[in-house]
């Protein structure tokens, strides 16, 4: 049974991979610009696994938007 924290995770974790693709960024550019493994990215994509803040600060860098532009799923 699929808890709404898993379904948070789920739904950050596409929001990620979305973004990622539609900068043309692959897993291991990502990764590399956030400080984490392409495995960890690959779990925080998927929603296996919850993302520390630092990693989610340093992806919304990457992408060029505030955190909290990120963080919006109803833009």
């Amino acid at each position: 049974m699929k808890t709404m924290k898993n379904v948070e995770l789920i739904k950050l974790g596409q929001k990620i991979k979305f973004e990622r693709m539609k900068r043309h960024f692959s897993q291991e550019q990502l990764a590399e610009l956030s400080g984490m493994s392409v495995h960890g990215l690959s779990n925080v994509e998927t929603g296996k696994t919850d993302i520390r803040y630092t990693n989610l600060l340093m992806i919304a860098k990457a992408f060029g938007v505030k955190l909290c532009e990120f963080l919006d799923f109803n833009l």
